[in-house]
């Protein structure tokens, strides 16, 4: 018998339609209540979770995986590939932008090119993708 998610986990792919991502702490809160509120993303963010706030990046790339979840960062850590190898993650996300207005016009354009249907919850599975402001579109 697994985890809890690791038994629920393939039913929650299926019956959720909407990229499902994890917010790391350094991601602003305006950007977590943009990709809830205008993209309709299923967030988790570490800064509501105390219990999350100080894990080292390792643990949050582990958690990710663990809730089946695209990592969304800000940090260039994670695309160190020997630290932080794609295939044991379900995608992660490193954003760059001059501002946060910048970040979440970056965010739209990856909801329309990546996230959008029929990607489904993962699209980024096994992946990595570093986009910034000047990513063009329909790029991966």
């Amino acid at each position: 018998m697994g985890t809890l998610w690791s038994e629920l986990g393939p039913v929650a792919d299926t019956v959720a339609g909407r990229p499902r991502v994890y917010a790391d702490a350094n991601v602003p809160a305006g950007l977590v209540a943009h990709m809830r509120g205008r993209l309709r993303w299923d967030v988790l963010c570490v800064m509501e979770h105390p219990d999350l706030r100080r894990a080292r990046d390792r643990e949050h790339f582990r958690l990710a995986r663990q809730l089946r979840r695209t990592l969304v960062t800000l940090d260039r850590d994670y695309l160190d590939d020997r630290a932080f190898p794609p295939m044991e993650g379900c995608g992660v996300l490193v954003i760059a932008a001059p501002d946060e207005r910048g970040l979440a016009a970056l965010l739209t354009r990856i909801d329309t090119d990546l996230f959008g249907p029929p990607a489904g919850p993962l699209p980024l599975d096994g992946r990595k993708l570093h986009a910034h402001a000047d990513w063009p579109a329909n790029h991966e």
